[in-house]
C-alpha cells in the first residue's frame, strides 16, 4: 500500500513536484512543447527573458522528472518533446495561462490601489498615520511587478 501523499507535509516528495510545475519557466515550456517538439534555440527564442542557463536547468529537471524527453535529429540537433506524463500538465498550466492573461488589468489595478494606499500611509494623509511603516515593497516597480519573479 502506498503512503498518502500531501504537499502540506514538509517531507512529502509531491512538494518538489508542485514546486517544479508551479514554476513560470516550466509552465511556458510545457505550453510550447504541447504544440510541437522544439529545439533548444527555438525554445530560447520563444520564451523571452529566460537565460540559457535557466533553460538548460529547467529542461534537465523536467527530463529527470519524466515530463519531457529529447531526441537527436538527423542533422544532429536535439529536439525536446513532452512525454505522456508531461502532456498531463498542459491542461492545468494552459488554464493558469488563460487566467493570468485574462486578469492582467485587474491585477495591475489592484497593485496600483495597494501602492497608492501604501504611499498615503507612508507620506501621511492628515490622519496621523504617516509613520512610514507601510512603504511600498522594495521590489515593486509601478505596473510591471506582476511580470517579475
Amino acid at each position: 500500500m502506498s503512503p498518502e501523499w500531501t504537499v502540506f507535509s514538509s517531507s512529502c516528495p509531491s512538494r518538489a513536484s508542485l514546486a517544479r510545475v508551479a514554476n513560470k519557466w516550466t509552465a511556458m515550456i510545457v505550453i510550447l512543447l504541447h504544440e510541437e517538439p522544439l529545439r533548444f534555440g527555438e525554445l530560447h527564442r520563444k520564451v523571452e527573458g529566460i537565460t540559457k542557463k535557466v533553460l538548460v536547468d529547467t529542461l534537465r529537471a523536467l527530463d529527470r522528472d519524466g515530463m519531457l524527453a529529447h531526441a537527436v535529429d538527423d542533422d544532429g540537433h536535439a529536439r525536446y518533446r513532452l512525454t505522456p506524463l508531461g502532456r498531463t500538465l498542459h491542461e492545468p498550466l494552459q488554464a493558469l495561462r488563460i487566467w493570468a492573461e485574462s486578469h492582467v488589468d485587474e491585477v495591475l489595478d489592484a497593485q496600483d490601489r495597494y501602492d497608492d494606499e501604501a504611499d498615503r500611509r507612508l507620506l501621511g494623509d492628515g490622519d496621523g498615520v504617516g509613520d512610514g511603516a507601510a512603504a511600498r515593497p522594495a521590489d515593486a516597480s509601478s505596473r510591471g511587478d506582476i511580470l517579475q519573479g
